[in-house]
């Protein structure tokens, strides 16, 4: 499993990553822990979850539960120096956690010690900012999308306290590093020159959705991420399941996500179908396996810093893990983008 190192850190990455969303709603326990060690086995060294988790749905009740799970393989196995750590405090939400209080300087040491205490660790290696205060484009809301209406004052003030909270947690050497999530163009150079203005920490990785249908980062955030050497970690690379052609037909396997969440989060349409259609005849015509072309694809980016997947079940991991190795080659990958120039922004 080849490793980079992720952004300006000195943390070494997998190019896979393993997601725990679903840890304590579709996968038992006993799931979770299973995979965290076959994702190991297959030299998988990083980890993501969040304080949030697990979704579908996300209840007040059930806040940190994920973590939690993951706290205990960590205090069982004692293997927690053998994977990269990384999790997320909440923004503005609807009451969910803190009373729906967003990121500020104190609402993240109250985050990173509930964290701390659930994963039964020390420290975090990556610390990220699940979206910002000010609002977020991402989660299919760029359709509708208009900035805030903060001052640039107030949002910088916010920054700056949040960056010297940040400073303080580092130098307690409760959190290495910091990144961002679900985050625009703007927002992450802003994050970026106030740390160098004020000698806190810079943010070394993004946390944002992308996919071969989902590629609003190739641009703006793309640039500015290779030119600033930020890592990409892609979430939704396999588009909640339609990458992997589970849902073709209008097919819903039980316990799936779309038998939960009948939209996927408003990205089940024509359009999305037509798209999957485009990639599947891609992936049989050079007999590929659509999920792990899709994964593949994600791997070759520029940008990226790590793709991150979930897997309901281990049959699900042991499935991805197979083509874990696939290299996709350039006409495979001009494939792809003439797709996707067919079958633009499809949700």
């Amino acid at each position: 499993m080849l490793k980079t190192t992720l952004g300006t850190s000195d943390l070494q990455v997998s190019q896979f990553c393993l997601g725990t969303m679903t840890y304590g709603t579709q996968t038992s326990e006993q799931d979770a822990h299973r995979q965290i060690d076959m994702a190991l086995a297959a030299g998988i060294n990083f980890v993501d979850t969040a304080e949030m988790y697990p979704v579908n749905p996300v209840k007040p009740e059930t806040i940190g539960k994920t973590e939690e799970i993951v706290g205990r393989w960590i205090a069982e196995s004692g293997r927690r120096d053998e994977m990269v750590l990384a999790t997320k405090i909440i923004g503005n939400n609807k009451g969910h956690t803190r009373g729906g209080r967003g990121i500020d300087g104190e609402t993240i040491v109250e985050a990173v010690e509930g964290s701390l205490r659930r994963l039964q660790t020390d420290v975090i290696d990556l610390y990220q900012l699940h979206w910002p205060n000010r609002g977020s484009y991402h989660f299919r809301q760029y359709w509708t999308y208009k900035p805030g209406d903060q001052s640039k004052q107030e949002i910088e003030g916010n920054m700056v306290e949040v960056l010297e909270a940040m400073r303080e947690l580092q130098a307690a050497g409760k959190v290495r590093h910091f990144g961002l999530s679900n985050e625009s163009a703007w927002g992450t150079s802003e994050w970026l020159r106030l740390a160098r203005q004020t000698g806190t920490p810079e943010m070394v990785a993004i946390q944002n959705e992308y996919s071969m249908m989902c590629r609003i980062f190739d641009t703006d955030l793309g640039e500015l991420c290779v030119r600033e050497n930020i890592g990409l970690l892609a979430y939704s690379p396999l588009a909640t399941g339609l990458l992997t052609g589970k849902y073709r037909g209008g097919v819903v396997p039980e316990g799936s996500r779309m038998s939960i969440n009948k939209s996927l989060g408003d990205r089940v349409n024509e359009r999305s179908t037509a798209a999957v259609e485009a990639y599947a005849e891609i992936a049989e015509r050079h007999c590929l396996d659509l999920a792990q072309m899709a994964l593949a694809f994600c791997v070759a980016r520029p940008f990226m810093g790590s793709v991150i997947f979930g897997a309901t079940s281990s049959a699900q991991l042991a499935h991805i893990l197979e083509g874990a190795d696939l290299t996709l080659t350039e006409e495979q990958l001009a494939e792809i983008d003439a797709a996707y120039r067919s079958h633009p922004m499809p949700f």
